[in-house]
C-alpha cells in the first residue's frame, strides 16, 4: 500500500507564536534524516523562526533547515531560489508568487512552479544529501541562487568541476564549538563566467532552461559532504531518488496498518505516522569503510560513533520512545547510543539537544528513555550500565551550567525537595526528580545493582513532601516547609512548567496509585479526574506574568483544566481506564481525537512528534502511562482494526 499518499505534510502548519496550531513545518526528508527542506514563505524580524506558511501564495525558495522547533530554532540552514532576468542580492527580493494549491508537499518530493523566475523546482532528498532539478521556461537569463539565511556564509566555486562549496556557522542555541556546516553543490548547465558571489549569496548561472544541482552536507568537511554525495546521489536520477524515499517512508508508515471507518481519519493517522519519524536528526556521517563519524559541538572534534540532534526529553519520554519501542527498536538503541556520546563528550546526558545542548525545559527525563528501553531489552548490558552510570552522575552532581543535568539537584538532596526560594519550576522539578530517581532504580534493579536501585527507590517516593492533602494538590513549598500561600489551582507557573497545579495532579507516572492513595483512594481519584475534566478552563497569568500559549489553547478546547495541547496532560485521559472506568477515557479520547485533531491542525505544540505519537496511541487504543514499565493501558481503538509490524 501507498501509505505515503494519505500524509499531509501541512498538517499544523498555519501556527503563529500565540497560537498553535502544531508549530509544525512540511519537511522533506527521509525518516530521521540529516538533511529536510521545506519552502520558506517570508522571514519577519521578530518571527524569523516562524518562516513558513500553508496558505502564503509566495515563496522565498526552499529552505534546507534542521529546525525542531520555532522555539528552539534552526541551524545549518540554506535557501535555494530560481531567479531570472533581474536577479536579486536578497531572498526578500527574489520571491515569487506561487499557488500552494498545486504545488506538491511530500515527505519524498516537493515540486513548485515559480511564477516570477518561470521555473519549476523539483526535490527528492537522501539522508544527506538532495537532487534538485530545476525546469524554466523563459529565455532570459536564468540562475540558481544559493543564499546565507543567517550567520557567516562562504562560498567557493570550483569553475573546472562545477561544484559551489558552501560553508555556514550558524546555529541558534546550544553548544556548537568550532561548528561549520560543510555543502558541495554539483551542478549542470554552469555558465562559469557568470557565476559570481554577493553578500552572503552566490547565483550560479544556468546557460540551458534545464539544470540539475545535486546538494551533500556534512558537519565535518567539504571532502565528507562529496563524500556523501557520492554514496548516496551520484548517478541517480530524480526520479530513483524520489522512488528511494517513497519505500523508505512506505516501509516506515506500514509498521501499524489500521482499517479505519472515514479517510479522514486515515489521513490524520499516517499524517501523525509521519511526524513521529521526523525527529531527532541523524547527525553522523558514513566513511566509505563504512565507519559512522560525527562531529561533537562540546569540543568540536571528530569522532567515532554515531550521534542525533533536534529533540528534548521532557516533550518525547512519554510517547514517541513507546512508539519507538514497538515499531522502531533500532533507531532507538541507536540513540541511546548518541546519548552515551554525548555524556562521554559533555559529562551530562542530553536534556534538549538541538545542534548541542539547550537546556529548555527542565529535569533530566532522559531518565525515563533510558528506564523504558531497559524494560522493553533494547540495547545490550554493557550500555544499559554505561547509561546507568551516565544517570547516577546528574542524580548526585548538579551541573554549574544550568543548561546540564538537574536544576536545583542540591537544595532537592538537602530538603528531600526543590524549595521555591531557590527556583520557579520547583514543583515539577521536584516530581521530574522523583520519577527519574525511580527510573534509575528500576535500571539498577535489571543489572543487578542492588544498592543503587534501593538508594534510588527512597529518593523516589519524595514526591510526598510536596503533596497537600487539604487541597488534594502537589503545591509549591518553601525552605521552611511551609506551602507557598495564596494557592489557586489555575494559577500558571509559581512552580509549576507550561502548566498550574491541575495539570500535573498525577505527575509522577511511577506513582499513579499511590497518589490516588494520597487523594483518600480509587473513588477520590476519578473525582479528581472528573474535576480536572469540570472545571472551567480558566487560568491566571501570574506565574509567566502574561498568556503563553499554551493557555490560549487549553481555554478553547472543551476539555475544563485537561491541558491536551501540552505535554503534562498526555496521560490525564487515559487515567479513568487506569482506574477501571474505561468507558469514561473511551468517551474523552473519542472526542479529542474527532475534535482537536484535523486534516490541517493539532491541539497545540507537536514537538517533535510527542503529539502525534499521542494520536497514534489513541487510535489503537493503548497508552504508557508510566514508561518504563513495560505496559500498556487499554482503552478501546478507534478503528476497525489495526496490525503492528
Amino acid at each position: 500500500m501507498d501509505y505515503l499518499s494519505y500524509v499531509n505534510t501541512k498538517m499544523g502548519a498555519e501556527s503563529t507564536p500565540r497560537f498553535s496550531r502544531g508549530n509544525t513545518l512540511p519537511l522533506t526528508q527521509l525518516p530521521f534524516g540529516m538533511v529536510a527542506f521545506c519552502p520558506q514563505t517570508e522571514i519577519i524580524k521578530g518571527r524569523e523562526t516562524w518562516f513558513y506558511s500553508p496558505s502564503a501564495p509566495y515563496t522565498e525558495g526552499i529552505r534546507l533547515t534542521h529546525q525542531p522547533s520555532p522555539w528552539i530554532g534552526d541551524y545549518g540552514t540554506l535557501l535555494f531560489t530560481p531567479q531570472s532576468d533581474v536577479i536579486s542580492n536578497t531572498y526578500s527580493g527574489a520571491w515569487s508568487s506561487y499557488d500552494p494549491k498545486s504545488a506538491i508537499n511530500a515527505p519524498d518530493y516537493i515540486k513548485m512552479k515559480l511564477n516570477r523566475p518561470c521555473c519549476t523546482v523539483e526535490l527528492s532528498p537522501t539522508e544527506r544529501t538532495a537532487i534538485m532539478k530545476l525546469s524554466f521556461d523563459t529565455e532570459q537569463k536564468k540562475a540558481l541562487s544559493i543564499f546565507g539565511v543567517h550567520g557567516n556564509t562562504s562560498f567557493e566555486l570550483d569553475k573546472k568541476k562545477s561544484i559551489l562549496y558552501v560553508e555556514s556557522d550558524y546555529f541558534e542555541k546550544g553548544d556548537a564549538h568550532g561548528f561549520k556546516m560543510h555543502v558541495a553543490i554539483k551542478i549542470t548547465s554552469l555558465v562559469r563566467s557568470e557565476s559570481y558571489g554577493a553578500e552572503n549569496c552566490f547565483h550560479l548561472a544556468l546557460k540551458d532552461k534545464k539544470a540539475t544541482a545535486r546538494i551533500g552536507i556534512s558537519y565535518i568537511s567539504r571532502e565528507m559532504a562529496l563524500n556523501n554525495l557520492e554514496l548516496e546521489n551520484d548517478g541517480k536520477s530524480l526520479v530513483k531518488i524520489r522512488q528511494e524515499a517513497k519505500r523508505a517512508w512506505n516501509a516506515r508508515l506500514g509498521k501499524i496498518e489500521i482499517e479505519p471507518y472515514t479517510k479522514k481519519q486515515k489521513q490524520i493517522f499516517y499524517s501523525c505516522m509521519y511526524r513521529a519519524f521526523l525527529y531527532p536528526h541523524k547527525a553522523y556521517e558514513i566513511k566509505k569503510d563504512g565507519q559512522s563519524v560525527y562531529f561533537s559541538p562540546f569540543d568540536g572534534k571528530i569522532k567515532q560513533g554515531v550521534r542525533y540532534g533536534g529533540h528534548g526529553a521532557w516533550d518525547t519520554y512519554r510517547t514517541n520512545f513507546p512508539l519507538y519501542a514497538l515499531i522502531a527498536r533500532d533507531d532507538y538503541e541507536a540513540i541511546l547510543k548518541s546519548y552515551l556520546n554525548d555524556y562521554k563528550s559533555s559529562g551530562y546526558l542530553p536534556r534538549w539537544n538541538s545542534l548541542g545542548e539547550v537546556g529548555c525545559m527542565p529535569s533530566t527525563l532522559v531518565d525515563a528513555i533510558i528506564a523504558h528501553a531497559v524494560a522493553c531489552k533494547i540495547g545490550t548490558p554493557e550500555l544499559h550500565n554505561e547509561l546507568l552510570d551516565a544517570m547516577i552522575h546528574h542524580a548526585r552532581n548538579e551541573s554549574a551550567d544550568p543548561r546540564y543535568g538537574r536544576n536545583g539537584l542540591a537544595k532537592y538532596l538537602e530538603y528531600g525537595y526543590v524549595p521555591c526560594d531557590f527556583e520557579r519550576e520547583c514543583v515539577n522539578l521536584t516530581l521530574d526528580f522523583a520519577y527519574g530517581d525511580w527510573c534509575i532504580s528500576q535500571v539498577a534493579r535489571h543489572l543487578g545493582r542492588n544498592d543503587i536501585a534501593s538508594e534510588f527507590e527512597k529518593r523516589s517516593e519524595w514526591y510526598k513532601s510536596i503533596f497537600d492533602t487539604e487541597s488534594g494538590f502537589f503545591r509549591a513549598k518553601d525552605k521552611n516547609g511551609v506551602f507557598k500561600a495564596d494557592f489557586d489551582p489555575t494559577m500558571w507557573g509559581n512552580g509549576y512548567t507550561e502548566s498550574s497545579a491541575y495539570q500535573v495532579t498525577f505527575g509522577v507516572p511511577h506513582a499513579i496509585d499511590k497518589i490516588a492513595e494520597l487523594l483518600g483512594g480509587t473513588e477520590c481519584a476519578i473525582k479528581k479526574i472528573d474535576e480536572i475534566f469540570n472545571t472551567p478552563p480558566k487560568y491566571r497569568v501570574h506565574g509567566y506574568g502574561g498568556e503563553i500559549h499554551e493557555m490560549s489553547e487549553m481555554a478553547l478546547s472543551n476539555l475544563g483544566q485537561c491541558a491536551i495541547s501540552n505535554q503534562p496532560s498526555f496521560s490525564i485521559p487515559f487515567l479513568y481506564a487506569h482506574f477501571g472506568k474505561k468507558e469514561m477515557s473511551d468517551r474523552v479520547i473519542k472526542e479529542i481525537c474527532d475534535k482537536y485533531f484535523t486534516l490541517d491542525s493539532y491541539p497545540g505544540d507537536e514537538d517533535n512528534g510527542s503529539m502525534s505519537a499521542w494520536y497514534i496511541f489513541a487510535t489503537i487504543g493503548k497508552f504508557p502511562l508510566c514508561p518504563g514499565k513495560n505496559e500498556l493501558t487499554e482503552t478501546t481503538p478507534l478503528v476497525k482494526s489495526y496490525k503492528i509490524n
